[in-house]
């Protein structure tokens, strides 16, 4: 039952019990003081026990002290004398006189006679029932008050709860309003006190929450290493290009960072994301003279700058100057370039696929054109792959006249007894004397299925410069696709011409990237046989992606294993790969195999890989790729 019923209901009882008890003394102290009367009255009757008179004059003797209820007289001898008054029965009106039962009655044997009386009680009686009366009054009163005092009471808390409850269903809809003190005050203090703490609690868990969807939605829309706008929002901008019935125009510029996969390679990832935020200086530099101007980050590698109401004819000054930032750049980091730039125009209702596939186009004429060129591309013809038949005609083109051009960085052993090489690193130039991006040329060439004749110029290439140069020193790593490695007719073509020159064969290890090699083990098989039959090696690089990289100890046996530059990456700190190289290492050595850890950019990794018994070193902390000079020794 709820409290706001049961208490009145409590507090009824309560006052009935004090009521009962009053009455109770009441009704006591009246039988006790009329008892005593009867007892006087007794004893003054004794003073009358020889009475022989008249009734009547008894009657009046004894009236004068005692009020009498009922007398009655009756002589033994003689009627004249005998004498009645009153009755026996009470006459009082009041309803409540029945609470007060008397009994005040006497007979007394006289000398002459026999007395029977009845004390009159009617006034004591009357004041009983005046003080009870009174008592019920006041109690009546008392709970009246009382029950009201709590009915006040009991509202001020319902509306107390009433608040609490509706501030609490509000929470749900992110409303932390101030709780009015003056309405959860007294009793309902903790109740404020707590609610006044949940809504501290939520509110700052809810800022959090709010500041973490607000870095989300950063993370999700803005690229965290440019500050350009990421591939969705890029995505969305050309949406609403393709809208026929917004008007607009303007240019889009496709920029590619060529050089990333390079960099990343050979000098790590904090290495390429520093290359990518310079790229995007260099753009936001060039594009700052155009207020409305747009950047984002496609992907990896590729930007793409939106310049609004602009036309063809203002595209070279903007080109020009994006130019000249990259040369600037290129000659800080030293690289082959810094970026290629495509530039087409965009009008409302423009298809996106086509528009991408005129940038890409534009993109990949810019890259045969020489470091850091661009290419303005006006509209699609029909001829969409010219990019392409391009980069197909450039690549024919070096390998027709041999244009490359071989870097070199070492690898340091890490004890005495341990044989290592120099990578060579092979950079094509076009016939300007520009040098092309390598990756993409790489690329290019395994789409028009020309990686196999790229690979024989590398490899004739490398021939020739040891051949001509006897004082050149030491063995050498060349790099070849796994797609060569897989075909017969390249592998005894190999063969034969490593057989010709046994005693420079012996100088070279062909490096192949394990994720094509685990292609087709058999094939990886054959070809690490072959090599070997003419006295060359074999090294597998980025080694340790696959999941299959232990079974290919056994079934391959190359003679290195490059480990993939992630497992360097702060190795120091790194249990996990702690684990993974000690575990390679263990493995290798007990089928001759020699590890070396690739990436190596610090100190510490360095004396870490050391004390997991790597075999080799290499990385920019160990050396930088570097021209080889005709007195190089290793």
């Amino acid at each position: 039952m709820a409290m706001s019923k049961s208490y009145p209901i409590f507090l009824l009882l309560v006052f009935l019990g004090l009521f009962g008890w009053g009455y109770q003394n009441e009704n006591n102290q009246l039988q006790a003081d009329q008892q005593q009367e009867l007892n006087n009255f007794k004893q003054y009757m004794v003073n009358f026990s020889q009475w022989q008179g008249n009734g009547s004059d008894l009657y009046q003797s004894i009236s004068t002290l005692y009020p009498l209820q009922f007398f009655q007289y009756i002589d033994d001898t003689d009627g004249q004398l005998n004498y009645t008054q009153g009755e026996l029965n009470t006459q009082i009106s009041q309803p409540l006189a029945g609470l007060f039962a008397l009994d005040l009655s006497h007979t007394q044997k006289l000398a002459a006679g026999r007395l029977q009386v009845k004390l009159a009680a009617d006034q004591a009686i009357e004041n009983a029932i005046a003080n009870t009366q009174q008592l019920g009054l006041v109690l009546l009163l008392t709970y009246i008050v009382l029950v009201v005092v709590f009915i006040l009471l009991i509202n001020k808390v319902r509306a107390a709860i009433r608040y609490a409850a509706d501030y609490i269903t509000h929470i749900p809809e992110m409303n932390f309003s101030a709780i009015e003190s003056s309405k959860l005050n007294g009793e309902m203090t903790p109740v404020r006190l707590a609610l006044e703490e949940c809504r501290a609690q939520l509110k700052s868990q809810m800022d959090s929450l709010t500041n973490e969807n607000q870095k989300l939605h950063k993370v999700a829309y803005q690229d965290p290493i440019t500050g350009f706008g990421s591939r969705p929002r890029f995505t969305t901008k050309l949406e609403s290009i393709s809208n026929h019935a917004v008007p607009q125009l303007g240019l889009m510029a496709m920029v590619k960072a060529t050089e990333l996969a390079h960099i990343n390679q050979l000098q790590g990832r904090s290495a390429g994301d520093d290359y990518l935020s310079n790229l995007a200086t260099c753009i936001r530099k060039a594009s700052s003279k155009y207020p409305d101007a747009e950047c984002y980050r496609v992907s990896s590698a590729d930007f793409a700058i939106f310049l609004p109401d602009l036309v063809l004819k203002d595209g070279p000054k903007f080109l020009d100057q994006l130019k000249i930032l990259l040369d600037e750049y290129q000659q800080m980091i030293k690289t082959e370039s810094a970026a290629h730039v495509g530039l087409v125009p965009y009008q409302q209702g423009a298809d996106p696929v086509n528009l991408l596939s005129l940038a890409d186009t534009a993109v990949s004429i810019a890259q045969t054109l020489g470091p850091n060129s661009y290419h303005i591309q006006e509209k699609l013809n029909g001829d969409e792959q010219f990019g392409d038949d391009r980069w197909k005609l450039a690549i024919n083109d070096l390998i027709t006249r041999q244009a490359l051009k071989f870097f070199q960085q070492p690898i340091q052993p890490c004890r005495n007894d341990v044989e290592v090489y120099r990578e060579l690193l092979a950079r094509f130039y076009n016939s300007e004397g520009k040098f092309l991006p390598t990756t993409t040329v790489i690329a290019m060439a395994e789409r028009h299925g020309m990686s196999t004749e790229l690979d024989k110029l590398v490899v004739i290439s490398t021939l020739k410069m040891l051949k001509e140069n006897p004082t050149i020193s030491g063995n050498f790593g060349i790099n070849i696709s796994a797609f060569s490695a897989h075909q017969e007719l390249f592998v005894g073509w190999l063969r034969d011409i490593l057989g010709k020159h046994r005693y420079i064969a012996s100088r070279l290890v062909f490096e192949i990237n394990e994720s094509g090699m685990q292609a087709n083990l058999g094939a990886s098989y054959k070809f690490v046989r072959e090599v070997h039959s003419v006295g060359s090696r074999v090294s597998i690089e980025r080694f340790g992606m696959s999941f299959t990289s232990f079974k290919f100890f056994s079934e391959v046996r190359p003679d290195y294993i490059k480990l993939d530059g992630s497992y360097t990456a702060s190795i120091d700190e790194d249990s996990n790969n702690k684990f993974f190289v000690r575990m390679m290492v263990d493995v290798a050595r007990r089928i001759g195999i020699r590890v070396i850890a690739t990436s190596v950019e610090r100190q510490e990794e360095k004396l870490t890989l050391e004390k997991l018994l790597v075999d080799g070193l290499q990385g920019y902390y160990i050396s930088q790729p570097q021209g080889i000079t005709l007195t190089d020794q290793i």
